[in-house]
């Protein structure tokens, strides 16, 4: 499972880098964002399969991977926000990522009263 989130985590960063895999690939015509949000979603998938050597909690695992997609997703919409888009995207993607850091925080809480 560790050479599985290696892998996801270091493909999905690398999509990410301003002169990474979109430079690699050559590939025209070529969706600088979309590549930006695979690479944000395979980094979440990593995270998820990093977060479960850690918990048994298979919500808290699920939604901790989804908080480090949805985060890094947000973010590629900021940067990217001069290839289009909506100006909502930010914001209303952030929202997400706050829900679920909150329902993180939440379940953790009431598993350690429990």
């Amino acid at each position: 499972m560790l050479l599985s989130a290696a892998s996801m985590s270091v493909f999905g960063l690398w999509a990410l880098l301003p002169a990474g895999f979109v430079d690699y690939v050559n590939y025209h015509p070529l969706n600088e964002h979309l590549v930006h949000d695979a690479g944000a979603f395979q980094v979440g998938i990593g995270a998820a399969l990093l977060f479960a050597l850690i918990w048994s909690d298979a919500l808290v695992v699920t939604l901790a991977g989804f908080a480090v997609a949805s985060g890094l997703h947000t973010m590629t919409h900021f940067l990217d926000r001069h290839l289009g888009g909506h100006g909502t995207d930010v914001p209303i993607l952030a929202v997400f990522t706050v829900i679920s850091l909150a329902t993180i925080a939440l379940r953790l809480r009431k598993k350690a009263t429990a």
